[in-house]
């Protein structure tokens, strides 16, 4: 049932979330660079080992890569009707710093 509300609530945040100028494309970060805090989806996504950090932890967000690109997991967090709480966060901060 909470993948069904995050899917929901990401479909909703891409439609309403503002339009964020796009820097220009730039390497992805370095593992263990990554962070729900800063890091953009779209540079998640860039590296595989993060990506499926990020997809074992919230497995429908793949579906809204496009729209959520330019958001952090934390921007997104509050869109999410709970799927993606503080704890959760926290988990998948904990997976990235692992990341060598």
């Amino acid at each position: 049932m909470k993948s069904i509300a995050l899917a929901a609530a990401l479909a909703v945040a891409a439609i309403s979330a503002p339009a964020f100028a796009q820097p220009a494309p730039a390497a992805a970060p370095a593992a263990g660079a990554f962070s729900v805090e800063k890091t953009p989806i779209s540079d998640i996504i860039k590296n595989e080992q993060a990506k499926a950090i990020l997809e074992k932890a919230l497995p429908p967000i793949s579906q809204f890569y496009d729209q959520i690109g330019a958001m952090t997991l934390a921007q997104v967090a509050p869109m999410s009707q709970g799927a993606l709480d503080d704890a959760k966060l926290k988990e998948i901060q904990a997976e990235f710093d692992k990341l060598k």
